[in-house]
């Protein structure tokens, strides 16, 4: 049983995190301060203090909701019952969709290779998309989907092509066109690479 105090910690951190994101996508980092975190959360600024060793760190935690909110979503459609070229298409479909967020965007995509750094948001977007990558294509081939290619670098590639293609979205006067440029450019691609004659 959890006590009384734990679900009231959990609560105010939760609050903090989520004025955080709402402040941080509209204000950005620099534009942001804790005071008017811990005011929107109904929070003390000591309170705030409890749960975040400062505004990186507060940051670092914004980073990780949004994160986690398009890889839970990712991660549903590649365990999902569709066939694998199917998930694919879906998936590409999701993390599109993802990078018109204006949270995800802000945040995720313009703000963390700043605040972060770049090796440790690298290694974040690492953690985050690349399994999901290598899976999916594993996938791919394993159904016979795509001819047999090197599984990580062809990975790598991947997740290069779709890095960038996030931040050309998120950069665009009009990220809804450019989004559907994206994919139906990688759509093409990926139907290029596919084998024919194959169910699915």
């Amino acid at each position: 049983m959890r006590s009384r105090r734990e679900d009231y910690s959990e609560s105010t951190r939760s609050a903090l995190v989520n004025s955080a994101v709402e402040l941080f996508t509209k204000r950005g980092y620099a534009g942001t301060s804790l005071d008017e975190v811990a005011k929107r959360a109904r929070v003390t600024k000591g309170a705030l203090y409890h749960h975040f060793s400062g505004k990186q760190a507060l940051f670092e935690a914004a980073f990780a909701q949004v994160e986690s909110g398009v890889f839970g979503r990712l991660e549903e459609i590649m365990r999902g019952p569709e066939p694998p070229w199917e998930r694919a298409l879906r998936g590409l479909r999701e993390f599109i969709s993802s990078c018109l967020d204006p949270a995800y965007q802000r945040i995720a995509i313009h703000e963390a290779p700043v605040v972060m750094g770049w090796e440790r948001w690298r290694e974040a977007e690492d953690r985050a998309s690349f399994g999901l990558i290598r899976s999916s294509l594993e996938d791919l081939i394993e159904a016979g989907e795509v001819d047999s290619v090197p599984v990580e670098i062809t990975a790598r590639l991947l997740f290069g092509a779709l890095s960038s293609a996030a931040t050309e979205i998120a950069s665009s006067p009009d990220p809804k066109k450019v989004g559907s440029q994206v994919e139906a450019v990688i759509v093409q691609l990926l139907t290029r690479v596919r084998r024919t004659g194959e169910p699915g």
